[in-house]
């Protein structure tokens, strides 16, 4: 089957062209662009916006799309069928004005026959209305429009269908691995077709190790499922630290030839849970180092392009993680092969609500009709990543106390999941029903018996009592905030059912504006922020995947990196008292650069992993604070403000084994630029995610240096997005305009398909102008 890239070259408009629902619209003056494409991320965020401070002050509305393409007469006889990962949402297809389908989940993937209304050797016109104007629907940011790939495949009547092919592994031992394969194969001829499917396992380096053959019958207009096992051995695991793919190459041959083939990466590993044991993956314990992740791409919204989905793998990667549960729907395509490429263990997760809705348009509306078609759409596309380790039916449902028939829906669900895929356990992250103690907890019972694993939101309190009551229960903290990090997690490490924890949340995100925002009101106000909040900033990385205070203390809870970091907390009126909600961290900066403070007392933390911090003002002693786990891994200090270096030097033993200073800085004098990638590939929205500094004259970051950057970009490339972490900015995230925020910003460059050169150059009032160069190859 042929797999065709179907991005490029759509007409836009935004909103309803006037009559165009009876006639063809004049594309004339629509908007000519490439996919993915969010249109909301483009706008200006308002105060007045429907979405409102849980879609982060973002416009919706709705958008026309259209794509004309020429339909070769190679295509008689044919199966052509279009293939879109992802529309936000409300979707209705039309081919050349005929209505192929609606699609009103905006989170699944889905396909189409386009066959029967294709003109062969003429042109073709698909147009695409998204609906995204019922307004609220989304407890976060969702992005408007065609924001994943779109895929146009080509297939002879009798071809594997679209996510036909099944991997699984059942039996590992250290010799050998037997892999089952299931091949489901489609017949759209009016005729039996009689066939071979022949299986090749192949190495990452491109070896065939091993193959299987098989005949087949599939009656016409039906489909048939051929069932093989191969033997591969000496295999090598796929796990976090080795992630290796092997590749298994399907060719379906009729009468000696080749008709069709199918390509499918899948690693050799076993999953297994227990409440004694914890979680074992290759029989070996391990505990998950998670964190939630959403769906959009930060400065990008929700446009899902592959180095976006790649990149915020890799930032997890490298601040420890290990695990990531995807709240609360199924992640783009990109993102799972970035997880199985890169070690990611990976909760899959389906629905944010069943039949009880949360916000007044949002699934809950359509999940009776098509709870069934979206949870399949998960499971087939998702099931031969090695990354994906459970399948999640819901986040929070309204039915977990057994209401609107809860618990049936709850086994109706899981048991449809068992039904595609009975090698992973089902799970859900369920929060409490009440405040404080709790006592309707129990009723959750009832749900929980329908699931393998219980994914426990904000719930630690309740990891050590439900243990006596349900000893066979294995459990994670599905949702945790930053502040109870400690206790959580040293839950994890006591505790053999809890087999892992994932903070609410590991990256910032767009929408549940001010979720984790520090006030001064005597009781909060709001659950979320007024406009101009429009970030949740409650990451443990920001918008940007640059850390915040709360990751380096993730840092030495989990035990990497520096066991030390020291965290100023920011000056407030005498009169007022900074209080973080229960997301919130409290306003602390990595900074000794205070000007107009000085001999102002700061209040001072360092989250340590020594027995003992003493922290010393220009290589005098002030103070020295016990810390490691018995204090919660900080200590805290008070420090008249002089400038200078402050050194905190943690002691062990009555031994100096770690230390880390401040520096007051110089005034700011230039910009810095450095690329993620210096070197990025031609094909169609590769990406280079730069970071820009304000240095001194030292080449040090100034943390409260806020200059408005100007960028210009020339060459093999555009400039596709720029962003900060300030979570109040009212800036455009797409332009070419961005202010610094404590000292940095961020410009992200995408190539236009040639190979050449980027230049980006930065500017400011009163800096140096700087440029940095990408390489764009073929």
């Amino acid at each position: 089957m042929q797999k065709l890239n179907f991005d490029a070259d759509w007409r836009f408009h935004l909103g309803d062209p006037q009559g165009a629902m009876w006639r063809a619209p004049d594309e004339s003056t629509w908007r000519l662009l490439d996919l993915p494409h969010d249109w909301s991320i483009e706008l200006d965020r308002s105060p007045e916006a429907p979405s409102s401070a849980s879609g982060g002050f973002f416009r919706t509305g709705r958008g026309w799309y259209r794509k004309a393409f020429e339909a070769p007469e190679a295509w008689a006889g044919k199966q052509v069928m279009l293939e879109f990962e992802g529309i936000y949402m409300n979707a209705e297809i039309r081919l050349n004005g005929n209505v192929l389908t609606r699609h009103p989940y905006g989170y699944t993937s889905f396909h189409l026959d386009l066959t029967s209304h294709l003109r062969l050797g003429e042109r073709n016109v698909l147009q695409v209305v998204v609906d995204n104007d019922t307004q609220m629907n989304s407890r976060w940011y969702s992005g408007s429009g065609i924001y994943r790939h779109v895929w146009l495949r080509v297939a002879e009547p009798l071809h594997v269908a679209p996510w036909g092919v099944y991997v699984t592994t059942p039996e590992i031992a250290a010799d050998r691995a037997t892999i089952n394969v299931e091949t489901t194969l489609s017949n759209h001829s009016t005729d039996a077709a009689y066939a071979t499917v022949r299986s090749h396992v192949a190495t990452p380096g491109g070896a065939i190790i091993a193959s299987a053959e098989s005949a087949a019958v599939v009656a016409a207009g039906l489909f048939e499922m051929v069932s093989q096992q191969i033997v591969v051995e000496d295999p090598a695991l796929w796990s976090p630290e080795s992630p290796t793919l092997y590749e298994l190459r399907t060719e379906l041959i009729v009468e000696d030839e080749i008709i069709d083939t199918a390509l499918t990466p899948f690693g050799i590993r076993s999953l297994h849970f227990d409440a004694s044991k914890g979680f074992l993956l290759n029989g070996e314990p391990t505990l998950l180092y998670g964190g939630c992740v959403h769906h959009d791409n930060g400065v990008m919204g929700a446009a899902s392009y592959d180095r976006s989905e790649e990149r915020k793998v890799e930032l997890l990667k490298a601040n420890g993680y290990n695990a990531i549960r995807c709240a609360h729907n199924p992640p783009a395509p990109a993102f799972l092969d970035a997880c199985d490429r890169l070690g990611m263990l990976v909760i899959d997760e389906a629905f944010d609500c069943w039949r009880e809705g949360k916000m007044p348009y949002d699934y809950h509306i359509a999940f009776a009709d098509w709870w069934q078609r979206d949870l399949d759409s998960m499971v087939l596309r998702d099931r031969n990543h090695p990354s994906v380790i459970m399948w999640s039916i819901g986040n929070e449902i309204g039915e977990r106390n057994g209401s609107s028939d809860g618990v049936a829906w709850a086994h109706r669900l899981a048991d449809r999941v068992r039904e595609l895929d009975p090698t992973r356990p089902i799970t859900s992250g369920v929060n409490g029903l009440g405040m404080g103690a709790d006592p309707h907890w129990p009723d959750t019972d009832a749900i929980f018996g329908a699931l393998d694993v219980g994914g426990y939101n904000y719930q630690e309190r309740r990891y050590r009592p439900d243990h006596e009551l349900h000893p066979e229960r294995v459990i994670y903290g599905s949702e945790s905030t930053a502040g109870e990090a400690f206790d959580h997690w040293m839950s994890v490490l006591e505790l053999p059912h809890v087999i892992g924890d994932f903070v609410w949340t590991s990256l910032d995100y767009l929408g549940e504006s001010g979720i984790g925002r520090v006030h001064f009101d005597e009781t909060l106000k709001g659950f979320l922020g007024d406009y101009p909040w429009h970030q949740a900033n409650c990451g443990d990385l920001d918008l940007c995947g640059f850390k915040r205070p709360q990751s380096y203390y993730r840092d030495i809870l989990w035990e990497r990196g520096n066991p030390l970091y020291i965290a100023v907390h920011d000056p407030v009126p005498e009169d007022k008292e900074p209080k973080p909600t229960y997301w919130g961290w409290p306003e602390v900066w990595h900074n000794w650069t205070w000007p107009g403070h000085e001999g102002k007392t700061f209040k001072v933390d360092v989250y340590a992993a020594c027995d003992e911090v003493e922290l010393r003002l220009n290589g005098e002693p002030i103070d020295r604070q016990p810390a490691g786990c018995g204090s919660r891994f900080i200590a805290s200090f008070e420090v008249p403000y002089t400038p200078g270096k402050l050194t905190a030097v943690g002691i062990t033993d009555g031994r100096e084994v770690a230390s880390q200073a401040l520096e007051t800085v110089g005034a700011p004098v230039g910009l810095r630029l450095t690329p993620d990638r210096a070197t990025i590939a031609t094909h169609p929205g590769d990406l280079s995610f730069v970071t820009v500094e304000v240095i001194d004259d030292q080449g040090r970051v100034h943390p409260t240096a806020d200059p408005t950057v100007y960028f210009t970009v020339v060459g093999a490339g555009t400039l596709a997005a720029v962003g900060n972490g300030n979570p109040v900015s009212e800036e455009r995230y797409r332009g070419n305009v961005r202010r610094a925020y404590r000292g940095s910003c961020l410009a992200v460059v995408q190539t236009n398909g040639a190979p050449g050169t980027i230049t980006l150059r930065a500017q400011a009032d009163g800096l140096a102008t700087t440029e940095v160069t990408v390489q764009v190859v073929a």
